[in-house]
């Protein structure tokens, strides 16, 4: 039986985070209906208003039911998701104010005994569809464009709480402390969408660096290429030249300028060896190293143990490991996570034991789990020097990697 917990442990943290506060905002729209509860209770109960009482719930059920749609297309918008956030923002605007004005004509009129301060009860529902209601309006809408929306809101209300009975005074003091509820609210809700894109933008930058130190290493194979075949090709083309010259000329120095062409052209077949075997050797140090700097960099904690005989190891034995650690540092980074990460070595009669693991890893399979170009690449270098590159079944969470090579003698 699945875990119930499973589809979670396949989000991403991004994904997480904006699942999270996505809901935060869903629950604030849910909670404009226990308010309209809470203010028809408390004001209704002894005069028994039934109109405006099921007119307040209905109009607070449907406000309810809109917030959601809208919360759901503005917070879209706020991460750059292509939406019609305007239609359900105009739509929201309309509804709030329709609603304060029906709930505020169909109240007890002259009725300042309802509620302790001294309000209609339609006046409190009415109150809390404007906060509630702007919300919204804060996400989708930049502060300089959803300042004006809530102050029109507000204002477009004032000339309903005339017929309403309510002085101008005690609607002057109730708006003002609406208008203060609106912007404490919608600049919440406003910062749950400014956390949400901030965690995809900080995501995205660190696949970017990922990225980025790729293309900094092709740069830097490309460069050492360049300086090491550059004046030679450059000599070889000149002597070449020089040659024909003189071979034209039937002068016997065209000989040895070949000949001086053909020791260039071999000393640069092994440079350029040099090269590639400099690039494709990993050294054990200099991989664990870093590693650790990558995976600080990550906020990955990374505990290395090298053990006191690794220098003594074969050169052949140290290069292989340290395409491990390359390798799996690789996995880490970019199919898990992780937290924590450990790199073991110890030695054993007739063979050393890389050990790696880490947390972090999804309930749904690994892509280097299922066969993955890194991990066949590595057990094909590691078959190379009679080695074995062993997966065994995880615990729940983490991802373990044994990389056995035998000792020579």
């Amino acid at each position: 039986m699945r875990s119930p917990l499973g589809g979670w442990r396949r989000l991403s943290k991004p994904q997480r985070t904006e699942f999270y506060l996505r809901w935060c905002l869903y629950l604030m729209a849910l909670f404009l209906l226990p308010g309209v509860l809470f203010a028809v209770g408390g004001g209704a109960g002894p005069t028994g208003h039934g109109p405006a009482v099921r007119v307040s719930l209905l109009i607070g059920l449907a406000t309810t039911l809109v917030l959601l749609r809208t919360f759901r297309v503005t917070f879209d918008h706020y991460l750059r998701r292509p939406t019609d956030h305007r239609r359900w923002i105009a739509l929201t605007v309309a509804l709030v104010v329709a609603g304060c004005w029906t709930v505020l004509l169909m109240g007890p009129a002259g009725d300042m005994t309802a509620t302790p301060v001294q309000l209609p009860f339609t006046a409190l529902v009415a109150g809390y569809l404007l906060v509630f209601g702007f919300s919204p309006v804060c996400v989708g809408l930049a502060p300089r464009w959803s300042a004006p929306v809530g102050l029109g809101m507000v204002l477009a209300v004032v000339p309903a709480m005339v017929p309403a009975g309510i002085s101008p005074a005690t609607a002057a003091g109730f708006l003002t402390v609406m208008a203060g509820g609106m912007a404490f609210l919608g600049a919440s809700c406003r910062s749950f969408a400014w956390i949400t894109a901030i965690v995809w933008e900080l995501d995205a930058a660190r696949e970017a660096q990922s990225r980025l130190a790729v293309a900094e290493e092709r740069l830097r194979f490309s460069r050492d290429l360049h300086d090491v075949m550059g004046r030679n090709l450059t000599t070889i083309a000149l002597k070449s030249e020089l040659a024909v010259q003189l071979a034209k000329r039937g002068r016997p120095e065209a000989a040895e300028q070949m000949a001086e062409v053909q020791k260039i052209a071999q000393e640069s077949q092994r440079e350029v060896r040099d090269v590639i075997r400099g690039y494709r050797t990993a050294d054990l140090h200099a991989e664990a190293i870093g590693a650790r700097a990558v995976l600080r960099s990550a906020d990955i904690a990374c505990e290395i143990d090298l053990g006191e005989d690794a220098d003594d190891l074969p050169r052949p034995v140290q290069s292989v490991l340290g395409w491990v650690i390359r390798e799996a540092t690789t996995n880490v980074l970019r199919h898990s996570e992780a937290a924590r990460c450990l790199i073991r070595l110890r030695r054993e009669p007739g063979r050393v034991v890389l050990e790696l693991e880490n947390d972090g890893v999804p309930a749904a399979p690994l892509p280097s789990q299922g066969g993955g170009t890194g991990l066949r690449g590595l057990r094909e270098r590691l078959a190379a020097h009679d080695g074995e590159l062993a997966v065994p079944p995880p615990a729940p969470g983490t991802f373990r990697m044994l990389a056995t090579v035998p000792l020579p003698g």
